[in-house]
């Protein structure tokens, strides 16, 4: 993999060093992968000579592309939300969920952002989280392990889709890894990034359309600028946009086109068991949708001796770059980037942030997931009183309700003392549908004394229930080996469809969640055949990239996939002796 210049290149004035800022900042630098495309990095590191530990990023969304410009609302909300991230920097190098150089290499790091093959100033096609990308990002990681001013040690950090890459070049073991940092990073293509439970969810088709394609290599001019260099941050190359067509795969098309996991989806899911370096997978609570479940599953499934699981609140980004986040990046490298003692050695194998009402949070040590003494405890839906109850009804009789309603929700009365629910959450059903199938979305909510609902910042609403889960009725299936009472595995490989009338028994998943109901509070759960929404209207900002209704851009609306013929009739609870629909709830005792 040469850095040689080649005089042809359109970067080759592009790509030189400079000292700004109290850093040595080598832009464009050229990366050469095996099959001749030349990927451009930009390197932050110390003035001066010596070798330092490298944190590296590789991804899509154009290392030139200035965090507050690129991304307007998410920084507004980011800075009302943590004003500590202005302080100790000038933040005219924050990335849209990067790590900030200006806070790093005083620390003695080395900074490389690298632009994934076909996005911002790296040429190629753009096949996101294809084996293709993660060879590229396996290279990289081997490269800035050998530069002259690199120690040999590599980490990888970085939010969302920069998490997620690590799952897949992790089971590469790339020469010169030594740690993973991945935050909010999902790890199944299938059931958790293109189709929920097996429904097809926009928010894939409209990222690709808002966040990548809008930075392609070879937007040239038409693209935005860099905000430091000038430079447009899409590459100096101006392609046809019949060429970039050409130049990236139809990501949302491949989606809808692909209703059961095959070989595409297979080809981009990592082998966890493969993974051998430390890590640590951190979490949101708030983030169902795409992020939480990747975070839990990987945690538990990864190869590696030495990892570790944190879990907090708040949105998407706000703390990768809040103190106590960059806390725990800082101390986990340290110790295994630099050798030094940071305290990371007494760090828990599991640190949960216990959500309460009022985005308030109790940070807790824990040694395992799910956690150590947890009750899983199955609470009834009871058809006549509308209620959660421990105790399992007889009633035999059916409820129905239009798929594009209300849905039914069942409660428990006013708590007499707290209920804490941490943990993985599974509910049970016997459903029939008037039609071939059925969606099943199934919500966990909290409401206060007065009867209003209590939402929470999710990562990408501010008004988010506690937990939501999801299944496609035909894609019932079950893996039995991979299935636990408190996690169904579905194997999403054939579709059963149903029989008008005919009630079938669903498992559904729920993604994992945290929440201590108080006393006098209620907690509910709501059957609905369509997106959750908390009260119908938007709570996005002004010039917010999509509407925020209660489940942000993670919506399920697409007429192909959910044709209404279909999806929007009315579908049947059925309850009898022998079935007694239930939510089994991660019930903690007292710590």
């Amino acid at each position: 993999m040469s850095t040689t210049p080649n005089p042809e290149d359109p970067y080759r004035n592009a790509c030189r060093s400079e000292v700004r800022d109290g850093m040595q900042v080598d832009w464009d630098v050229p990366i050469t992968m095996d099959d001749g495309v030349v990927l451009r990095a930009d390197v932050f590191r110390p003035i001066g000579g010596g070798r330092h530990p490298v944190i590296l990023s590789s991804g899509p969304y154009a290392k030139g592309l200035d965090f507050q410009e690129g991304y307007p609302s998410h920084w507004a909300r980011l800075v009302k939300a943590a004003p500590e991230i202005l302080e100790g920097s000038s933040n005219k190098y924050q990335n849209w969920e990067l790590v900030d150089p200006e806070k790093w290499v005083p620390d003695g790091y080395a900074c490389v952002r690298v632009d994934s093959r076909g996005a911002g100033r790296s040429p190629g096609v753009i096949d996101c989280w294809s084996p293709r990308e993660t060879l590229d990002m396996k290279l990289c990681i081997e490269w800035a392990g050998e530069q002259p001013w690199s120690s040999g040690k590599v980490g990888l950090n970085g939010i969302s889709y920069y998490a997620m890459n690590q799952w897949q070049v992790g089971a590469l073991r790339p020469k010169h890894l030594a740690a993973m940092c991945i935050w909010e990073g999902s790890s199944d293509y299938y059931r958790e990034l293109s189709r929920h439970g097996g429904i097809l969810c926009g928010f894939l088709d409209g990222w690709y359309r808002r966040q990548v394609k809008s930075v392609q290599h070879g937007l040239g001019a038409r693209g935005p600028k860099s905000k430091v260099t000038g430079e447009p941050v899409a590459g100096p190359l101006e392609l046809s946009e019949a060429e970039l067509e050409a130049n990236r795969v139809d990501l949302g098309g491949e989606a809808l086109a692909r209703p059961l996991i095959d070989d595409y989806y297979r080809a981009r899911m990592p082998r966890f068991e493969d993974i051998e370096v430390p890590l640590v997978s951190c979490s949101n609570w708030g983030g169902m949708g795409l992020h939480p479940r990747g975070n839990f599953e990987g945690y538990l499934r990864a190869g590696s001796s030495e990892k570790w699981l944190e879990i907090h609140g708040d949105t998407h980004f706000t703390h990768f770059y809040t103190s106590y986040g960059i806390g725990v990046q800082k101390r986990f490298f340290g110790h295994f980037l630099k050798g030094e003692d940071t305290g990371w050695a007494k760090q828990p194998r599991v640190s949960v942030n216990v959500r309460h009402p009022g985005e308030r949070f109790e940070l807790r040590d824990e040694q395992e997931w799910p956690l150590a003494g947890t009750r899983f405890t199955p609470f009834y839906l009871d058809p006549a009183s509308r209620t959660l109850t421990t105790t399992r009804p007889s009633a035999s009789t059916t409820l129905d309700y239009e798929a594009m309603g209300e849905g039914l929700t069942f409660s428990t009365p006013p708590l007499q003392a707290p209920l804490e629910i941490t943990g993985p959450v599974a509910a049970k059903l016997w459903l029939s549908s008037r039609t071939r199938d059925a969606d099943v979305f199934f919500v966990v909510r909290v409401y206060d004394p007065q009867g209003k609902e209590v939402t929470f910042i999710g990562a990408n609403d501010p008004r988010v229930p506690v937990a939501i889960g999801w299944l496609r009725a035909s894609q019932r299936k079950l893996d039995a080996g991979e299935s636990r009472p408190w996690r169904p595995w579905h194997t999403h490989d054939e579709a059963w469809p149903l029989q008008p009338g005919v009630p079938v028994e669903l498992d559904v998943e729920v993604w994992p969640t945290s929440i201590v109901v108080p006393v006098g509070y209620r907690l509910a759960v709501t059957v609905l055949g369509r997106d959750y929404e908390f009260d119908g209207t938007d709570a996005s900002p002004p010039n917010g990239p999509y509407p925020m209704k209660g489940v942000g851009p993670f919506l399920h609306n697409d007429p192909v996939d959910r044709p209404p013929e279909v999806f929007g009739g009315v579908n049947t609870l059925h309850f009898d002796r022998e079935r007694a629909p239930y939510v089994l709830l991660p019930v903690i005792g007292a710590r």
